[in-house]
């Protein structure tokens, strides 16, 4: 490494932060990068980012150490820089994330898209959202249906999620339900394959999106880049959507870097508009119109549904809900909880009492979650005390408002129902009017 090269400290949480560093900082002579930090995901910590990702002038690899060690690696390495590279963080934990870097002597800085969007040969649509748990996997897949319709063959490239081994993760393909046992996925990342692979479409992912977007192109005629929480697309869309949520309103303008996403957006989904208070919705609207007035918005319903709603009525019910929503994504509830009431249960069981392991730890760290189970499973052991706390609810049905079918995963040893839901556009033919435009 050269003397000149400014130490550089990436905080992330395996995901925009290798992307970041794969497009950016890499092959960059003029920055060294000591260290990645990271937050959020378990077990994340402790591990390297290995060579065979890192690059020749890295032949060790990058090793990766908790966030809360930033400022003593700041001061133990010499650091000039430290780069935000993590999503679904409110602008003022954006802001003391930079006190205290600032504090121990670093700059601190967040990359534009302009240095780490890549090109595709084909056209790619883009579904972001403001928050996590907005919509965007229903939206994507309302995208994709349009698209097939008018005889395209999609490839579905999802937000990195690579929680196990590095190394056999760079570039992953999803055809079929098996290829999830194949690539070891965890609960989080089935929740995102699954509904597409359902579907009948072809998805991608890993930590190598060069890699995995020259793939992509390969099988696709249209690529769609299937968001992660609040990030920015890792491509350069040629048609922008971003998904708001008026439960959650005035989350468009506070959080980064959703508000990012509203104002480069070409479409605005304001979604759940069928559950959501009106002043909730007209809030999120005079939002839109002031953040990004040229953006096309698109209206649109959430509807859930269930095979048997009798089967609800009367019971007393664990709700079991998306984790992401739920943990850093800021919600008390979701489609399972909204059913629960729609449908006319009971009781509503408290999961806190008979949370295990790293459920009840969940439950301590997000403390405005309480009538819902977060389904958390970001690996074999949490998956497990996962099934432990749902066995050891008292209740008469579990209600499942996740993505996929848990029970594929989980031996619950009660009667379960999934709630399910899909986009439905108030104004129908929007979305296929910009999409045609589009591509």
């Amino acid at each position: 490494m050269s003397n000149q090269a400014r130490r550089v400290i990436i905080m992330g949480a395996a995901g925009r932060d290798f992307h970041d560093f794969n497009t950016f900082w890499r092959d960059n002579p003029e920055f060294e990068v000591v260290a990645f930090t990271a937050t959020q995901i378990p077990d994340i910590e402790g591990r390297v980012y290995p060579p065979e990702l890192s690059g020749a002038r890295y032949p060790q690899g990058v090793p990766i150490y908790a966030e809360t060690e930033v400022t003593d690696l700041i001061r133990k390495h010499s650091i000039d820089l430290c780069a935000l590279a993590h999503s679904d963080l409110a602008h003022e934990e954006v802001m003391h994330k930079g006190a205290l870097v600032n504090a121990a002597g670093a700059d601190f800085v967040m990359l534009g898209h302009r240095h780490t969007m890549l090109k595709s040969k084909k056209p790619v649509i883009a579904v972001c959202a403001v928050r996590t748990g907005c919509g965007k996997s229903q939206t994507s897949r309302a995208v994709v249906k349009i698209l097939k319709a008018l005889g395209k063959k999609v490839a579905a490239v999802r937000h990195p999620m690579p929680y196990g081994d590095l190394t056999k993760q760079i570039c992953q393909r999803f055809a079929t339900l098996a290829d999830l046992y194949v690539h070891k996925c965890t609960i989080e990342e089935r929740e995102e394959y699954e509904p597409h692979i359902e579907a009948g479409n072809l998805v991608f992912a890993g930590v190598d999106y060069e890699r995995i977007l020259r793939a992509a192109e390969a099988e696709a005629d249209v690529v769609l880049w299937d968001g992660g929480n609040n990030d920015m697309p890792f491509f350069k869309p040629d048609l922008f959507i971003t998904v708001v949520d008026p439960h959650r309103p005035g989350h468009e303008c506070r959080y980064y870097p959703g508000e990012t996403n509203l104002r480069m957006a070409h479409v605005v989904v304001v979604n759940k508009v069928d559950t959501a208070q009106p002043a909730g919705v007209e809030t999120v609207l005079a939002n839109i119109r002031a953040a990004n007035p040229s953006a096309t918005v698109v209206m649109a319903n959430s509807p859930v549904t269930v095979s048997d709603p009798a089967a609800i009525r009367g019971k007393r019910v664990l709700v079991v809900e998306d984790g992401p929503t739920l943990t850093h994504g800021g919600m008390r509830y979701g489609a399972g909880h909204i059913a629960a009431q729609q449908f006319g249960a009971a009781a509503l069981i408290d999961p806190r009492p008979y949370a295990v392991g790293t459920i009840k730890s969940t439950f301590a760290k997000y403390t405005h979650v309480s009538e819902v189970l977060p389904a958390m499973g970001y690996g074999d052991r949490q998956m497990r005390e996962l099934e432990q706390t749902i066995n050891a609810v008292p209740c008469d049905l579990v209600l499942i408002g996740t993505p996929i079918d848990l029970g594929r995963l989980l031996k619950i040893n009660k009667p379960a129902l999934r709630v399910t839901y899909e986009l439905e556009e108030r104004q129908p033919g929007q979305l296929e009017a910009a999409i045609r435009r589009a591509v």
